[in-house]
This record gives structure tokens, C-alpha cells and sequence, in this order.
């Protein structure tokens, strides 16, 4: 097994928080934030319920002090956000003085922008200028720019795994000796092409997200983001920094079932583990937690029940976070791991809300209460459309 990369700093938003401490309490408080929308103008405001960060975008341009005329997106307002919270957290100073890079992870992009303005760009130049914004990798530039960073970027955008993957070609590029430190993560704010996708797919719910439940109805969005900064055991010992965790393994896999469904028996997720455990040299009965997936959607939870089923001799606590911040698409593995590394540091299993009825497929029971108990190593499982499958393992520091 190769050398552990170290998390040494985090940051998040959320529609639970501003920052991990306020993401933390409402966790084990028990307080949720799934809402009615607020903030954006839809036809479905009153049909649909979502984790909604009850800050404008102009609320936001303001705490990151942005010039009136800048380009950034609400994804990259957030990006930007929780990715600071991330560099300061790691006591960062000189952001270039070892090989740094970003690798951020969106689906939205700087569509928020765009399709309010998409069929005014013609006879209002003012708006053209969002139109560079409309890409993936623009929310990453800015991000890097925010920061001051020179070193390499890249995005990722493989839909709901896509910030397991940056985290895990993180890890990668600092075992492999390409760079010393990388922060990595995901970024997506709602916009209606989200809302209306999903409503078109008929996998939102008209209330409250049930993952687990037999009575489930889909899942709730959520806008977030959320940034680790990993650096290799070289710097960590010669800065003498503190380590909050470490990432210890990682796998990705594609079954190829399906374009948005998980195959029925779990066959993605269950190979993206296998990998996870393989790459970590652990058991899965040394897994003391996992944090699911768990959309409450019909499909997914049913699948990625299967797979633990397949994978585990005796399921661990387990939960889905996802009832308390809505499903966060590109970003959700990065709350996640933020989750993950709070679950280790304070040997806290969080709930699961809204859960009441065993499923009739299978008799899994997640943790619907706070519980404390010794934690070693956490399993987040992160599923995107077209069957990308991705797993990490996280290690107590």
C-alpha cells in the first residue's frame, strides 16, 4: 500500500452551514435544510422542496468582496466560498511554495447564469460577457484565481460522482509524486436546468427525501460546495502540519446498465468498493461507517443496498447524509467527505432522517440518531448517471 495522503484542511457550504463547525451541529442537532425555493423563479415552486443556501448571489459577491462587474457564477461563488474556508483551515500562507494544484468538479457550470440570458444575449451586450462562463472549467479557473493559484487545474464532471473522482485524482497525482499538494472538491449551485432535468425524469420528491425508506419518493436538490486540501507526507512532516485525516482508498467503476439507472443488483458499486478496499489493503469489517449514497430514490437505494449486501458479511452503521442537505450532484462527495472526516474526528455516526419503514427487499436499518462510537475508517459512496460508480475510505489521522 502506498502512502496515505493527508487532508489537512476543509471547507464547506451548505444549505446546513457556512462552515463545517455550523455543518457539524446540524448534523448531530438533527436540523435539516431542505426548504421551498426561494431563490430561483420556477414553475415548480410549490411542487418540489430543496437544500437551498439561503444567501443571493449578490449576498455572496460581497463575502468574497468581488468586484460589481465580474463574471462569477453562483457555482463559483460557492466554489470559491468554501474552497478559502479549505486554504485557511489548512494555515496556507503562501499558496505556491510547493507544487499546488486544484482539481473542482461541477455539472451545473455557469449555466445558473446562462439561462437566465440565453435569449437576450443578442440585443443586450451586457450579458455577453456570462457567456465564457457558461463552461465547466471556467468555475475552476476562477476558483484557482481567487485563490492565487499558478499550479495546475482541471475539472471533473462525471455528474454525481464527479468530486469522489477529483478526490481521488488528488490522491493519486500526490502518490505519484506529480504534485505536493492539491485541493480538490465540487461546486454546483440549482438552476432551473437541474430542476426541470429532474423533474423530467420523475425522481423528485413532492416532500421531505426518505433514503431508505420503503415509502420513498425521490430525492430532493441541493446547491453546495465543499473543498479538501491534500498534501503528501513529505510536507506534512517538514511544515509540521496538523492532520485531520487521511485518504487511504479509492475505486471507480462503471457497470455500463444503464444512462441514469443503477443496475439492479449493484454491480457498479459493489466493484468501485472492491477496488476502494484493495487500493485502502483493509476489510470491509473494519469499516466502522458508512456514509451512503442513499438519494432516496426507488432505484438507487435498492441498488446500493444490494451492493453493501454483497460486499459486507454484516452491514456497519450506516446513513445518508442527503436528507439533511437535498442531493448536491457534483458537490455531494465533497460534502461527504467533509461528513466523512467529522465522523472520525469526533467518532460521530450521523442520522439519517426521515426514515421509518424497513424496505420489503432486504431488512438494512440506517442509524436515524447521533451515535457515538469508536470510528477507524469511513466509506463514502458516491453514484453518477451512465453508471460511474466511486468509492473512498477515510482513515483517522
Amino acid at each position: 500500500m502506498q502512502n496515505r495522503v493527508a487532508i489537512t484542511g476543509m471547507g464547506i457550504i451548505s444549505s446546513i452551514g457556512n462552515t463545517v463547525e455550523e455543518n457539524f451541529n446540524a448534523l448531530i442537532s438533527k436540523k435539516a435544510g431542505i426548504s421551498d425555493i426561494e431563490l430561483i423563479t420556477t414553475r415548480h415552486t410549490n411542487e418540489i422542496k430543496v437544500g437551498e443556501i439561503k444567501l443571493t448571489n449578490e449576498q455572496l459577491q460581497q463575502l468574497l468582496n468581488l468586484p460589481v462587474n465580474n463574471t462569477f457564477t453562483r457555482t463559483s461563488m460557492l466554489g470559491a466560498y468554501a474552497a478559502k474556508q479549505a486554504v485557511n483551515n489548512a494555515q496556507i500562507t503562501a499558496i505556491n511554495e510547493v507544487r499546488t494544484g486544484l482539481i473542482s468538479s461541477t455539472s451545473v457550470g455557469g449555466m445558473d447564469f446562462t439561462e437566465k440570458h440565453y435569449k437576450q444575449y443578442d440585443q443586450y451586450p451586457e450579458y455577453q460577457k456570462y457567456i465564457l462562463s457558461h463552461n465547466a472549467g471556467d468555475s475552476s479557473n476562477k476558483i484557482a484565481d481567487y485563490l492565487g493559484l499558478k499550479g495546475f487545474v482541471s475539472t471533473i464532471s462525471t455528474a454525481c460522482s464527479s468530486a469522489a473522482n477529483a478526490i481521488m485524482l488528488g490522491a493519486s497525482m500526490i502518490e505519484n509524486g506529480y504534485l505536493d499538494r492539491v485541493i480538490v472538491g465540487g461546486t454546483d449551485s440549482l438552476s432551473k436546468f437541474t430542476i426541470n432535468g429532474f423533474k423530467t425524469l420523475m425522481i423528485l420528491s413532492d416532500t421531505y427525501n426518505t433514503p431508505f425508506d420503503q415509502h420513498r419518493k425521490g430525492l430532493n436538490l441541493g446547491e453546495a460546495a465543499a473543498y479538501l486540501v491534500l498534501e503528501s507526507g513529505e510536507v506534512v512532516k517538514r511544515q509540521n502540519k496538523h492532520v485531520l485525516a487521511y485518504v487511504c482508498g479509492y475505486g471507480n467503476a462503471n457497470d455500463a446498465y444503464h444512462q441514469t439507472a443503477s443496475s439492479e443488483n449493484g454491480e457498479g458499486a459493489c466493484l468501485a468498493m472492491k477496488k476502494a478496499f484493495e487500493k485502502a489493503g483493509i476489510q470491509p469489517g473494519e469499516i466502522n461507517y458508512i456514509n451512503a449514497h442513499g438519494t432516496a430514490t426507488p432505484n438507487n437505494d435498492l441498488s446500493e443496498g444490494r451492493a453493501l449486501l454483497r460486499i459486507f458479511n454484516s452491514v456497519p452503521k450506516f446513513s445518508s447524509t442527503k436528507a439533511f442537505t437535498g442531493h448536491t450532484l457534483a458537490a455531494a462527495a465533497a460534502i461527504e467527505a467533509v461528513y466523512s472526516v467529522l465522523a472520525l474526528q469526533n467518532n460521530m455516526v450521523f442520522p439519517n432522517l426521515n426514515f421509518k419503514t424497513p424496505m420489503e427487499e432486504f431488512h438494512l436499518i440506517p442509524e436515524t440518531e447521533p451515535v457515538k462510537t469508536e470510528i477507524n475508517y469511513v466509506l463514502s459512496n458516491s453514484f453518477g448517471f451512465g453508471g460511474n460508480c466511486s468509492t473512498l475510505i477515510f482513515a483517522k489521522s
